[in-house]
């Protein structure tokens, strides 16, 4: 045998056994209940990522170490409840509160820009405050605006290469809660909402020349509250500028990439970080992702960006395999908004954009955030064990044991409502 022939023999064995593993991971992807462990293993794999990562990066704060990490865990077991029962009702059924959820969320819209209703913390008037806990309606908004603006456009898919049945109402209601949103001010909670409305719009079948224009206008709109407050403006010319003050607006874009390039490939260690010992504010909030950095190194950083990639495969695999046009849109929407936001976030900690103020889902510290989050992966959940295929799966063989001891009701396949009022198909 020539020296080269055990070579060629361990590179045929690496190419056999690489097809092999191609074909058991597409036999894999074709089952039935595949998009329902995706979901489920994302959802707990990024849920406690998160509660190690606020425990690591809020540990060093005035006061106990453990007091934003107790109150972020008060808050994912309320999370949890509210992901059981985004799992549990029948989509039907939330379809049918849609329009309820959004009147109240712009209720409390309105109720919390009132001196003395709404609470002022950091120059906004943005929660309700209930002694040490507070609540941000806006998230609920963009829940709220997900299931109603997915009502209307799936009521109207037909006739959506109209102008006027793509625009009216969701986007006339749309813009009133920019205008509230405005009035706090919150600039990242209004692009946040921004990007539902965009995404409810494509996947609603809107044309693509009005699709462009509402996105040229959203950018340009964007720009002109930035510019427009003073603590905004300074963002964006620290990010513009090379030369900007390092002690002043871009200090904490600043110290962000020193605790990234600090981090090199592996991380100084779990807990070891030195950014978040005052040196870089709200690391267990909004630029905890550069903490991650710091400590778990790039291939920590790495893992957070692989669950969001596996996020957005699998929202947008249950949108394609399910029937029901409302859950589709709901599904693609809502997975949208999670990916772009984790997107936005990780893109101004490592300074590719300015800073916006958005989280990280699931990681960052932040009650409401959290909540509204985990409901939402419930939801997805739900949509998952609603495709044709598990619907088959779980009727004919049945549901696991967690199944069973949480009550879930056998999902039913998707039949096509009657035909919808004369208002709705306007």
């Amino acid at each position: 045998m020539s020296p080269a022939a055990p070579d060629r023999t361990l590179g045929q064995a690496a190419v056999t056994g690489t097809r092999g593993a191609v074909r058991r991971l597409r036999r894999w992807l074709r089952r039935p209940l595949t998009s329902l462990h995706l979901i489920l293993g994302v959802f707990g794999l990024l849920t406690l990522f998160g509660l190690v990562m606020v425990l690591s990066a809020s540990s060093v704060g005035d006061g106990s170490s453990y007091s934003v990490f107790t109150r972020q865990l008060m808050f994912c077991a309320v999370g949890l409840v509210l992901f059981y029962v985004g799992l549990r009702v029948p989509p039907r059924r939330l379809r049918a509160a849609a329009p309820v959820l959004l009147i109240i969320g712009l209720v409390a819209l309105v109720l919390v820009l009132i001196p003395g209703i709404g609470a002022l913390r950091g120059g906004a008037r943005s929660w309700f405050a209930f002694g040490p806990v507070s609540l941000q309606p806006s998230e609920g908004v963009k829940i709220a605006l997900t299931l109603w603006g997915a009502h209307v456009l799936a009521a109207r898919r037909a006739v959506m290469h109209r102008w006027k049945h793509a625009l009216n109402p969701v986007v006339p209601v749309t813009l009133v809660i920019f205008t509230l949103l405005v009035l706090e001010p919150d600039l990242g909670m209004t692009i946040s909402v921004g990007i539902i409305m965009f995404a409810l719009l494509y996947f609603g079948g809107a044309p693509v020349k009005l699709l462009a224009l509402i996105a040229g206008g959203g950018l340009a709109g964007a720009v002109i509250l930035g510019l427009t407050a003073g603590y905004r403006a300074s963002r964006i010319t620290a990010f513009l500028s090379s030369s900007a003050d390092p002690l002043g607006p871009a200090y904490q874009a600043t110290q962000a990439l020193y605790a990234l390039a600090d981090g090199g490939l592996f991380g100084v260690g779990l807990g070891q970080g030195r950014a978040k010992w005052d040196y870089l504010p709200n690391a267990h909030n909004d630029f905890i992702f550069a903490i991650i950095g710091e400590e778990l190194g790039l291939v920590g950083a790495g893992a957070v960006l692989a669950l969001f990639a596996t996020l957005a495969y699998t929202g947008m695999r249950i949108a394609a395999r399910n029937t029901d046009p409302w859950l589709r849109i709901v599904v693609a929407t809502s997975t949208a908004g999670m990916v772009v936001q984790a997107s936005i976030n990780i893109g101004y900690v490592v300074g590719l954009l300015p800073v916006t103020g958005l989280q990280l889902p699931l990681i960052s510290s932040g009650g409401t955030s959290l909540v509204v989050t985990m409901f939402l992966f419930g939801l997805l959940t739900n949509a998952a064990r609603h495709e044709p295929e598990a619907v088959a799966a779980l009727r004919k063989d049945g549901q696991g044991r967690l199944a069973k001891l949480l009550r879930l009701p056998l999902p039913q396949p998707y039949r096509a409502p009657a035909p919808v009022s004369r208002w709705a198909a306007r």
